[in-house]
């Protein structure tokens, strides 16, 4: 079953390889070799965490406190260079991203099944979001918040990633209703701390959080949804 899940992402990639393929040939030879790295870098990162979750879930657990590390210092990163502006939405947010932490800690620690559900459904929403964006866009969803998002990479991502849902329902154990319910949750998960993230970065005018990661931007740029929808499943786990 797990591989057949894996050889399922390697198709997953494919996919959205060809639709970078014709995402590419709009984009300048800058854009493009940026695109192609992020997608490098993306498909380690994805290896990565699916072996750590497959092989020892506890190595997974060390990765989650890994980036609970890297992005809290992001968040003091910018707030420190924005000469300290702002500081009681600091605080806030700060006080916020250590609640959803502590509990995106503790969805390390439940079943690796729900676990990596949780993570293959997050990066298909993430993945096949941007590529519809980037490929049929044209309406902004939040522009004063999130100016590259819009409702048709939304639209393109909720869809994938529900069906996508039904697919992998057995490797949760999953009935059909509780793989797209439970999808549908990640998904709002996922937006919501996409948005925070992408929030905060307006707030002291910052494009990324860091360059710690090739062609992405930042450790919370990169796992702002992972954090979020995991800390929604943390919760649900224990109802």
């Amino acid at each position: 079953m797990i591989w057949t899940i894996y050889i399922i992402i390697l198709v997953y990639f494919a996919l959205g390889s060809i639709g970078f393929y014709f995402i590419n040939k709009k984009r300048t030879a800058q854009q493009a070799r940026k695109n192609i790295v992020k997608l490098a870098t993306y498909f380690v990162i994805v290896n990565i965490i699916f072996f750590s979750i497959i092989f020892d879930p506890r190595i997974f657990r060390i990765l989650c406190l890994v980036i609970i590390i890297a992005g809290c210092f992001e968040l003091i990163k910018l707030f420190v260079k924005s000469n300290y502006r702002k500081k009681l939405f600091f605080l806030l947010f700060l006080a916020g991203f250590g609640i959803f932490s502590y509990a995106f800690y503790f969805f390390g620690g439940i079943d690796k099944e729900v676990i990596l559900f949780t993570f293959i459904i997050i990066s298909i929403f993430d993945s096949f979001s941007q590529i519809s964006g980037q490929l049929w866009g044209n309406n902004k969803l939040l522009s004063d918040v999130s100016p590259n998002k819009t409702t048709e990479g939304l639209t393109g991502g909720v869809i994938v990633t529900m069906v996508s849902s039904i697919l992998l329902r057995n490797l949760a154990d999953f009935s059909t209703v509780n793989a797209l319910w439970m999808a549908a949750g990640i998904i709002l998960f996922a937006i919501f701390g996409d948005l925070m993230a992408s929030w905060y970065k307006r707030q002291y005018n910052k494009k990324d959080f860091s360059r710690l990661i090739p062609g992405h931007g930042g450790f919370i740029d990169r796992f702002d949804s992972l954090i979020t929808a995991g800390a929604w499943v943390a919760l649900i786990s224990q109802i």
